[in-house]
């Protein structure tokens, strides 16, 4: 998600706990070999064996439309050390569907069958190669022939965010359509899309057919949604599924460390939109997110952020490590 979970959130969710591996922001290639600089600074885990502070796995997407130019680098990315490349045929946003990029190319599917074959051929055997679709463009009614293509083309695994492009990011998400395409592939398949609570996730569930979820914006909005959905796997009694699983105060040490990491990683000029975007997402989660966000709104100067943090964030930072689930954060 372009502009949203970047490195520095990737780093705090996985914090938070809950997530088998990650997926980075997508890596536009247009017509030249980008170098090794390029990929680290998108993807500075990298430069760390390919996991986030907490040790979860990173994998890092590509978006394009050459397959040759994909291929090579592929190529390149795969020798720093990524666990697994995804391509990514999603992403609605007009600014890259008009340049042949994203969810546009789900009305070839030759052309995907194509980018996924020079990919995987392009890496290492041992690298894995998958890949994230819409159900269509204008509509589903080729979702099953572009899911094919993909798995002919080689790609191990499929992720389906169960709307079309038209649909963007508008509700309802048509997970019963991610169960057709279960239905013609033989490849592992994780359902996307509009999955905001435990209730979301088992409805998905069962209406997809797919044990694993990817998980983005709700995710974002609740940091705790990978555990709560674990916590029920397990069984546990006495969960309650409105409140969040990570409470406000022990959600502040988070905040503390996403600021020091974008006061010290991101441009000075983007570092109190930061903040204000995440709060924005959490206050539809938390009463208290809504209060910070009202108070933070206005500001511009870090200074004057450091000075809030100080006061309401106090708690010593560092969340807890992640652990095993079945959620992914794109």
């Amino acid at each position: 998600m372009e502009g949203l979970l970047d490195f520095v959130l990737r780093d705090i969710l996985t914090r938070s706990g809950g997530m088998d591996r990650c997926v980075s922001e997508f890596i536009r290639v247009t017509n030249t070999l980008l170098p090794a600089r390029t990929f680290e600074r998108i993807v500075p885990e990298l430069l760390h064996g390919g996991r986030t502070f907490a040790g979860v796995p990173v994998r890092a997407q590509l978006l394009g439309s050459d397959p040759y130019c994909l291929a090579d680098n592929a190529a390149q990315l795969a020798a720093l050390g990524p666990h697994g490349i995804d391509l990514n045929f999603g992403c609605p946003a007009n600014v890259v569907n008009r340049h042949g990029g994203g969810a546009a190319l789900l009305d070839e599917p030759e052309l995907l069958m194509r980018i996924v074959s020079a990919v995987r051929r392009a890496v290492p055997a041992s690298m894995p190669v998958s890949a994230k679709m819409r159900l269509g463009v204008r509509d589903d009614s080729r979702a099953e022939e572009c899911a094919l293509a993909l798995q002919d083309g080689g790609a191990e695994e499929l992720v389906v965010h169960a709307r079309t492009k038209a649909d963007a990011y508008r509700p309802p998400a048509y997970w019963a359509r991610i169960a057709d395409i279960c239905a013609v592939v033989n490849i592992p398949v994780i359902a996307n899309g509009e999955i905001w609570n435990v209730e979301d996730a088992l409805r998905c569930r069962e209406l997809s057919g797919c044990q694993s979820l990817m998980l983005g914006r709700g995710m974002v909005t609740d940091p705790g949604l990978a555990l709560a959905i674990r916590a029920h796997d397990r069984g546990e009694r006495g969960v309650d599924n409105t409140a969040p699983q990570i409470a406000w105060p022990s959600l502040l040490p988070l905040m503390t460390d996403f600021w020091h990491l974008v006061r010290t990683r991101l441009d000075r000029k983007k570092q109190c939109g930061r903040l204000k975007q995440w709060l924005n997402f959490l206050r539809h989660r938390y009463p208290q997110a809504q209060e910070a966000y009202l108070q933070l709104r206005t500001l511009n100067d870090p200074q004057a952020i450091d000075r809030w943090i100080a006061q309401h964030a106090p708690a010593e930072a560092g969340g807890a490590a992640a652990t095993q689930t079945v959620a992914s954060v794109a």
